[in-house]
């Protein structure tokens, strides 16, 4: 069955009529490979998603090479980059540093990875939660000044593998510590894949009951117990708009071993498309792009819409 074949599209009530995809693909997808991609084909990779229909990519990461081996061409990436226009390429930055390479390299988005546990945050960043809040705001500042859009990754929203169940109310306010520095955008993560929709729409409404517009929230799931789709329509009835996804389902997370592929693109199109959820993604370019990556990483996709129709 070819992504032509879908049965009528039959919506539900409480759904956004479109739904924004950010394509992490590139960065989270790609930062956890065990080798190092070749630069020509993160380049090609990057253009097949723009041109199946991708307005929000994320292109790489400025963390340090040593930290991230498999992003240190991030600088050259980017200057060979065909950039197409209405096509956002946002970069992952760390701290000042990473800022100042990403302004040299002529973004106009940038993200920043928070955490809501404290042994996350030391793993990751080797800060405490409030010593990783005080290196973010100057970024935010800098960044906000310069007219960069600014992303806050929350991470170990639902779980954290050292910490276990991670209490709502100390996400709520980790977002809120993030928010505050002037982000315009907040990506809730469920960085080990352990939350259910029923945790999703209480944390929804919790950050909703502090004062944060949800028009402002993403979500961002992993799919280690098969609950990546369930707990994103969870999230879409309850009016967020924004959702994370990685092509072929690539990624995990290279500081928690627990936490396996993202949410595929290609599983979450076919969802999205059978309820006439507009995306303005072409699932059959997009099935082609994961195929054709698979074939260079020398694995099949995890993706069950790659698989059933690649």
């Amino acid at each position: 069955m070819s992504a032509r074949q879908l049965p009528d599209q039959i919506g539900w009530d409480g759904l956004p009529e479109r739904v924004t995809i950010c394509e992490v693909g590139p960065r989270d997808g790609l930062q956890n490979e065990s080798g190092v991609v070749d630069l020509a084909v993160k380049l090609e990779f990057l253009d097949r998603l723009a041109d199946a229909g991708h307005t929000l990519i994320e292109a790489t990461s400025f963390v340090h090479p040593a930290w991230v081996p498999q992003l240190a061409d991030a600088q050259e990436l980017l200057a060979k980059l065909d950039r197409r226009p209405g096509v956002r390429y946002p970069v992952l930055v760390p701290n000042a540093t990473g800022l100042d390479r990403a302004l040299a390299a002529g973004v106009e988005q940038i993200a920043i990875f928070g955490s809501a546990t404290e042994t996350f945050a030391r793993k990751n960043l080797n800060r405490s939660r409030s010593e990783s809040v005080a290196m973010f705001a100057p970024v935010v500042s800098r960044a906000r000044a310069e007219g960069l859009a600014v992303r806050a990754y929350l991470s170990m929203c639902f779980g954290d593998p050292w910490e276990g169940r991670v209490p709502l109310r100390q996400v709520a306010d980790a977002a809120g510590e993030l928010m505050a520095l002037g982000c315009t955008e907040l990506s809730v993560g469920d960085t080990i894949g352990v939350a259910t929709p029923g945790q999703v729409r209480a944390l929804l409404a919790m950050l909703s009951g502090d004062g944060i517009d949800l028009d402002q929230v993403a979500v961002h799931f992993h799919d280690t117990y098969g609950q990546a789709l369930a707990n994103t329509l969870a999230a879409l009835q309850c009016g967020v708009h924004i959702v994370d996804a990685s092509a072929g389902g690539l990624g995990g997370c290279p500081y928690a071993e627990s936490a396996t592929g993202n949410l595929a693109t290609e599983d979450l199109l076919w969802q999205l498309d059978g309820l006439g959820v507009q995306t303005g993604v072409d699932l059959d370019k997009l099935v082609s792009t994961s195929v054709w990556m698979a074939e260079r990483l020398g694995r099949p996709s995890p993706s069950r819409v790659v698989q059933a129709l690649g």
